[in-house]
């Protein structure tokens, strides 16, 4: 059995996406079916490419988005707009398994490349519609980025502090719509393993990110009131926050019990009796007396080291973390220690980047593939589809391809 493991391969060897993308929730879809084993050919367009290229350059001179949502792909650099450029998309979409698109709405359809004329051509396909808020609805033609779609999904209401809301550090939307998208391509190349059909999936950020609201959404549609913005504290739980140690850290704490609260109070607080007093043993009234209880633990921990504080917490048994930095994270010893990182390459050397989440052991290590040059795959993908050196020329001459 052993040998048997050790020869799998990645699971989407032999599958081909090809995907009309752009900016972040298509391409970081298709970069996890490209870790996975895929053939991903991106087209962009020959003026630039991928708008993400340009946003900014603080990857050794690439744009960072970039750099993370597309490594192992093959880039064609295609016009849509003319016929020609069309015909050779149509031709590769014909051979793929699946295509993916986040076009702005409408644009696919009058391309022909929406979900369901694709599949209504080729029923083995699997094809992604990729939207800010659907096809249907007053909302459908509406523009949808990031920021926006976090504010209509009521992220950012619940997102920051009591006199600030602010959005997520990331492109949460994107990122929602981006993982339902990848997961419904696996979902449906599943069930074209049973019945022979790919069909449409449609994915829309709004959908995405509501769903992801979870808890502050039912806790609002069913009377309560929803929860209040309170930074890095938590809504119904206290203690749940960041204290500041003797030497500047910031130490993130989190009490899920009274148990724990015992604890806390007897081991690392020095002050027992808090344990047992009404104002504080349950943390009903630990919440409703969170001040307080903020007051004494920031007390306790302001004499403390962060190594110090960080080492008695977890003596106690109470869940803590550091408040790390960005390049807190890109030292972390746990990510080090477990061998997460790599090097991908790219049109300027080497660069750093994860292992991708979903760790399959006892088959082949993720395909981590470099990330493309604007239209560097372009002549290769042509010359596949019989097209002659000749031909290239006179299509690159009229700005067809780049």
């Amino acid at each position: 059995m052993h040998g048997v493991m050790d020869s799998l391969p990645l699971p989407l060897d032999g599958i081909t996406v090809v995907a009309v993308e752009q900016a972040v929730a298509a391409p970081f879809a298709t970069r996890q079916l490209a870790d996975l084993g895929a053939r991903v050919i991106k087209v962009e367009r020959p003026d630039g490419g991928d708008f993400a290229r340009g946003y900014d350059t603080a990857a050794r001179g690439l744009a960072s988005h970039f750099v993370w949502c597309n490594r192992g792909k093959e880039s064609l650099a295609v016009d849509l707009k003319d016929p020609r450029g069309l015909a050779v998309v149509r031709e590769l979409v014909a051979g793929a398994d699946v295509f993916v698109q986040n076009l702005a709405q409408g644009a696919a359809a009058r391309l022909g490349l929406d979900a369901a004329s694709l599949c209504a051509a080729h029923p083995r396909l699997v094809a992604v519609d990729i939207s800010g808020y659907g096809a249907e609805g007053p909302y459908a033609h509406k523009r949808a980025y990031d920021m926006l779609v976090q504010c209509e999904a009521g992220l950012v209401s619940v997102t920051g502090t009591a006199e600030q809301p602010v959005k997520a550090g990331i492109p949460a939307a994107d990122i929602a719509a981006a993982m339902y998208a990848f997961s419904g391509v696996l979902a449906a190349l599943l069930r074209r393993a049973t019945t022979g059909r790919g069909g449409p999936v449609e994915v829309s950020m709004l959908d995405a990110l509501a769903e992801w609201m979870g808890h502050p959404l039912h806790q609002g549609m069913h009377g309560a009131t929803p929860p209040p913005r309170t930074g890095l504290a938590h809504s119904v739980i206290a203690p749940y926050d960041a204290f500041a140690t003797a030497d500047g850290e910031q130490v993130l704490l989190s009490v899920q019990n009274d148990r724990e609260w015992r604890r806390l109070a007897e081991q690392v607080l020095g002050r027992p009796e808090l344990a047992d007093d009404p104002d504080f043993a349950t943390n009903a009234a630990r919440t409703a007396n969170r001040e307080r209880t903020d007051e004494a633990v920031g007390r306790a921990l302001a004499h403390l080291t962060g190594e110090e504080a960080l080492t008695g917490l977890e003596a106690a048994g109470i869940a803590c973390a550091r408040l790390n930095t960005v390049a807190d994270v890109a030292a972390h010893p746990q990510l080090a220690a477990r061998n997460r990182w790599r090097e991908v390459g790219s049109p300027v050397g080497p660069l750093r980047a994860l292992l991708p989440p979903i760790t399959l052991p006892g088959g082949a290590d993720p395909r981590m593939g470099a990330v493309p040059a604007l239209g560097e795959h372009t002549d290769a993908l042509l010359r596949a589809l019989g097209m002659t050196d000749e031909q290239t020329s006179v299509l690159r001459r009229d700005g067809v391809i780049a």
